[in-house]
């Protein structure tokens, strides 16, 4: 399944939407601000899904100023109770997926120790919260091997983890085809967009220097490895790109898996 991020004006999503039979990716509950106003909030996008024709639904999560890994306990119960607000979110407007931001921010934290700080907020996050997959994104995130022990210790059946190749191409060392595959077993969703390396961009695939074709190859393997395995869990994708001619553009390398 393919969705489209809600960055684009209502008209323009409803039209992309139509033309693609893609599902939304709403970022409208990653902001702190309707969250304050949650019950509003899921009113107003539940009237925006019906202006777009109710098409599949995934949220993503917020983010700012948040960290599930922090040291100050009161830091940590400001990030629970936005997590805890956006998931409700998902419960009302019937969603099967919630992507929430690892929070890493390098050289601030050291990473000993911040796998194990994760998976812990997670595992207390996650206890009695089966009915909606949640995946934990990369951002400037300089290694996929944290995520990874992340990944290992959390014992809840719907958590994985969501790659966002851009992310991955443009502030980590390691090439994006290592994270594809080194997190393969417990990716459920991917992010997709394209840049030069240098900064993140958000352009259509193949206008950066992604090396799509190799980390499509990847995907493909997996994917058939899940099926022919049985495995109940769906790779899905976001297209997330600010201009519609991007979206388009990616659109069909995706739709060609």
């Amino acid at each position: 399944m393919i969705y489209i991020s809600h960055l684009l004006p209502d008209e323009e999503m409803k039209g992309l939407v139509t033309e693609t039979g893609t599902g939304v990716e709403s970022i409208d509950f990653s902001i702190s601000d309707n969250l304050d106003h949650l019950g509003k909030r899921i009113e107003l996008y539940q009237k925006k899904l019906e202006k777009m024709g109710n098409p599949p639904l995934i949220l993503h999560g917020p983010f700012l100023d948040l960290n599930p890994a922090a040291y100050d306990s009161q830091i940590r119960q400001v990030t629970r109770l936005r997590f805890d607000q956006s998931y409700e979110a998902a419960r009302e407007l019937g969603v099967e997926k919630i992507i929430y931001h690892s929070c890493y921010y390098p050289q601030v934290y050291f990473l000993e120790g911040w796998a194990e700080r994760v998976a812990e907020f997670m595992n207390q996050f996650l206890e009695g919260r089966s009915d909606i997959e949640v995946a934990l994104e990369n951002v400037l995130d300089p290694k996929w091997e944290p995520l990874k022990a992340v990944a290992d210790q959390v014992e809840a059946d719907n958590f994985g983890l969501c790659l966002d190749i851009g992310h991955a191409n443009c502030y980590s060392a390691q090439p994006v085809e290592e994270w594809a595959q080194g997190l393969n077993p417990y990716l459920t969703h991917i992010h997709v967009h394209d840049n030069h390396g240098d900064r993140d961009a958000h352009l259509a695939l193949g206008d950066g220097n992604l090396k799509w074709e190799k980390i499509q190859e990847i995907f493909m393997q997996e994917e058939k490895r899940r099926r022919e395995t049985g495995c109940k869990k769906e790779l899905t994708y976001t297209i997330e790109c600010a201009k519609k001619e991007w979206i388009l553009q990616s659109w069909e390398k995706l739709s060609c898996m």
